[in-house]
């Protein structure tokens, strides 16, 4: 290792700066959200089966609710434009503007040039969990999610099927997609209810046991039409390890809710991104 210089001390020592400070990001009316979605009806259910995906469509101004109805179960969820797919959720940039896990308050925001909100979390029935001794927290958008790829490399060569990203590809190719298309259509994923962090000595990513019971939710505004495609890890609450059949598993239940009529008045889909996109170029 490199022998520290004489100003070591001092050069950890520099307080950080937040990138992308948010008090400038225009917030979600979370009081209007929670009025609608006090009088919204369920009008779609969708449960997805243990160690695979399913597709669901959410409308603009709906409500989406994702839950254990049986036991503890991590999901990994991808989001699209319902109308143009090349839009889709961009974990990066939701990290960036909302730290490493999300709950209520927090949006998901789409690629770029997009860079708009596409749907905003307003309830977590496990906000209350926080940050644990190992540094652990809930609903994070760190993991990039178990593929077969990864796989491969780290077992020597073995092929597993029920990977996340091989769940969420097979769904995607039920909604018409070739299969070649659809694998690079998936991308980086909300890890629902997932509890993760890094380890302090190394760095490493970490996963640890879910603390998601029975009926723990998370629920979503949809803020453009989406596409959602929810696949149910196979590591089952993550306890022990993915990317196999040996973990315990359990489906999610994905809800559909739509407000009453007028429960919204004021409220509008946002636009796209307002930037130019000349890059500084004049031709």
């Amino acid at each position: 290792m490199t022998r520290p210089p004489e100003d070591a001390d001092a050069r950890r020592t520099v307080a950080p700066v937040i990138c992308y400070p948010t008090v400038t990001l225009p917030q979600p009316d979370l009081a209007l959200y929670a009025r609608a979605r006090a009088q919204a009806r369920v009008v779609a259910q969708v449960t997805v089966p243990a160690r695979e995906a399913a597709t669901f469509r959410v409308r603009a101004g709906q409500f989406f609710r994702i839950s254990c109805p049986e036991a503890s179960q991590v999901g990994d969820l991808n989001l699209f434009n319902a109308q143009n797919p090349d839009e889709r959720f961009f974990s990066g940039k939701t990290r960036a503007l909302h730290g490493t896990h999300v709950s209520t308050g927090a949006r998901l925001w789409s690629n770029l040039p997009h860079l708009r909100p596409m749907a905003t979390i307003i309830a977590d029935t496990l906000d209350w969990y926080g940050t644990d001794a190992f540094g652990g927290r809930v609903h994070d958008v760190i993991g990039t999610r178990c593929d077969p790829h990864t796989h491969f490399l780290l077992s020597g060569g073995e092929s597993y099927h029920h990977c996340c990203h091989s769940n969420l590809t097979r769904a995607l190719v039920g909604e018409g997609y070739p299969r070649e298309t659809a694998e690079r259509m998936v991308h980086d994923v909300l890890n629902v209810f997932m509890c993760t962090g890094f380890t302090a000595d190394t760095g490493q990513y970490f996963m640890k046991a879910s603390p998601a019971r029975r009926g723990d939710a998370i629920e979503f505004f949809a803020e453009i039409d989406l596409l959602g495609v929810l696949s149910a890890c196979p590591g089952g609450d993550c306890s022990t390890e993915h990317s196999s059949d040996a973990a315990p598993c359990h489906p999610l239940l994905v809800e559909v809710m739509a407000a009453e009529a007028g429960a919204l008045a004021g409220w509008a889909s946002p636009p796209v991104n307002g930037y130019e996109r000349t890059h500084g170029l004049t031709i």
